[in-house]
């Protein structure tokens, strides 16, 4: 056989190992995006959202003037609630949440160791007030966001959240979901001493 014919026979030959070479790689490359995907959703889900950071955390609270909830002539602004550190609870009577909640409040407010402004969000007036007549009422004050125009700019998700304001009205923290006594304890506490505010749980206020 000459170098040329052997030549010819060896052509097919390479051109299929360049075949079997490029399969794995066309066939790879879903292989590596799908893998990727799949990362991208397990770090994805693994989240929880209601340990999203505020990004108005350490800024001012956004102005507004809103009317009270029932006293729909009176308007309340964020001035107005300057003076002593508080906890703007965002909450709805549509809010399954908001309603396993509410007895914690309660005991807050009993407690006295913090304010707690109400911020009844979306909600239908009626529904509210009864909601406060038959539950009990933990809020100093509950200002009405009826077109939810504070809440686009606190950037709220939904109900119950809860902010943390301090006396010169810095947003200190931001609670989506409801506050519990681990909440609280771990998280709402500690930075009321950083704030001079000495407060204790509930529990710890029974006698």
């Amino acid at each position: 056989m000459s170098e040329s014919q052997s030549s010819q026979t060896a052509a097919p030959a390479s051109d299929a190992n360049k075949k079997s070479a490029a399969i794995p790689l066309r066939f790879l490359a879903p292989l590596l995006i799908f893998v990727a995907l799949l990362v991208l959703f397990f770090f994805g889900l693994g989240k929880d959202p209601t340990e999203l950071p505020s990004a108005l955390q350490g800024k001012t609270m956004p102005a507004f003037q809103l009317p009270v909830l029932g006293e729909e002539t009176r308007l309340v602004t964020d001035a107005d609630l300057k003076g002593k550190p508080y906890l703007l609870n965002v909450w709805a009577t549509w809010c399954p949440t908001c309603y396993v909640e509410h007895p914690y409040l309660l005991a807050l407010a009993q407690q006295g160791r913090i304010r707690l402004i109400g911020m009844n969000y979306k909600d239908e007036r009626d529904k509210a007030l009864q909601y406060l007549a038959r539950m009990g009422n933990p809020y100093e004050t509950v200002i009405s966001d009826a077109d939810g125009r504070l809440a686009i700019d606190l950037g709220v998700y939904g109900a119950p959240e809860t902010f943390l304001v301090s006396a010169d009205g810095v947003i200190l923290y931001r609670r989506a979901g409801d506050v519990n006594e681990r909440i609280w304890q771990d998280e709402i506490v500690p930075l009321l001493a950083q704030a001079g505010v000495t407060a204790v749980s509930p529990a710890e206020g029974q006698p």
